[in-house]
């Protein structure tokens, strides 16, 4: 669905793997169909990590901001097996820093935008930059901005209830129950590993400018552990800007607040400087 929405539009969509997707809108070129390899090189690259269980409808709604400001599209998405046993999520992680350290993208400067468990997604991917952060310094520092929003944040109990909401939403206490006694039970093959992810984030080495959306009443993450990551970055030095909502929807802040939404990532997106942001969201 997505992809026949970006041919819809004169974006061409390239199936990279079975949960990795690039979108590309071709650069203005004198000789329609032509574009130097040169100029694609170095062309903005927005990663996108959705949210489990995102709707191709849904998504192409951020694709299109992206696609209008510029940016082609990588969207990674991840799968429930990934987060019950870290260990593939760790191995999701090193593919997507892999496939960012190859010749085809190594020299196109980058942005984040993770939803939800995409931000367990990255955080798995810097957990690999960890193990070698010399090997992977280019890398980081071709990261010129970071949008996370919905983070799940919080304590194991948030986590079991996440899991219950999008994996069986009727089925809700009981997968949430399941889950904690899986959590429990192995534990060294979850939790510590959970735990390695939130260190990597807190300790992140990508020190490029950051927006957060989270809201109050957002069951899968706690706000006050959101508060305290950010003044903890923001300590750090990296500049942040944060966007919060009393009452909002779980990776839903763009249908639930639209402008509020749309201003605070166009002012944020503009701020980075990236020469093609020029076009109206």
């Amino acid at each position: 669905m997505l992809g026949r929405i970006a041919l819809s539009r004169g974006i061409t969509a390239q199936r990279l793997s079975k949960n990795t997707t690039l979108y590309m809108k071709e650069l203005a070129s004198p000789v329609p169909g032509c574009q130097s390899q040169a100029s694609e090189e170095h062309k903005p690259l927005m990663v996108m990590l959705p949210w489990l269980g995102s709707r191709p409808q849904a998504l192409a709604k951020y694709c299109e901001i992206y696609f209008n400001t510029g940016f082609d599209v990588l969207v990674v998405e991840s799968e429930a097996k990934e987060f019950l046993w870290p260990r593939w999520g760790l191995e999701h992680g090193k593919r997507l820093l892999d496939l960012l350290h190859s010749d085809r993208f190594v020299s196109r400067p980058l942005l984040v935008h993770a939803f939800s468990i995409g931000g367990y997604t990255f955080a798995q991917l810097l957990v690999n930059v960890s193990k070698d952060k010399q090997k992977y310094q280019a890398l980081t520092q071709r990261i010129k901005g970071q949008v996370y929003d919905s983070l799940v944040v919080g304590s194991v109990d948030r986590m079991a209830t996440g899991l219950g909401k999008t994996l069986i939403p009727r089925l809700e206490p009981l997968v949430k129950y399941a889950s904690l006694f899986y959590f429990g039970t192995f534990k060294r093959q979850t939790i510590d590993y959970f735990n390695a992810g939130v260190e990597a984030f807190w300790n992140t080495p990508v020190t490029a400018p950051a927006l957060f959306f989270f809201c109050e009443n957002d069951v899968l993450s706690d706000p006050q552990v959101m508060e305290d990551m950010i003044d903890h970055l923001r300590k750090r030095g990296i500049d942040i800007t944060a966007k919060k909502w009393e009452d909002s929807t779980h990776a839903g802040h763009l249908k639930r607040h639209p402008q509020e939404y749309l201003t605070t990532l166009n002012m944020f997106l503009n701020s980075l400087h990236f020469s093609p942001l020029k076009a109206k969201l």
